[in-house]
């Protein structure tokens, strides 16, 4: 298992959370993501043999948010 944090342009509101949570949540090869609303930053613990950060971070713009780093 491998851990990402990714540092997004602020966080507006507390639904942010469940939208990101869930989504990146339910992909294949996510054992668990935490979003942190007060730091604008999601860390994900994942299997590297199964899907990488980049498909993570893809996600995550998707649905609208800029990952920052």
């Amino acid at each position: 298992m491998t851990t990402v944090k990714f540092q997004l342009e602020p966080l507006t509101c507390p639904s942010c959370i469940k939208k990101i949570e869930g989504k990146v949540g339910k992909m294949n090869g996510v054992e668990q993501v935490k979003v942190l609303f007060n730091s604008s930053k999601v860390k994900a613990v994942y299997d590297e043999n199964t899907v990488s950060s980049d498909e993570l971070k893809t996600v995550i713009e998707k649905l609208g948010y800029s990952v920052l780093a």
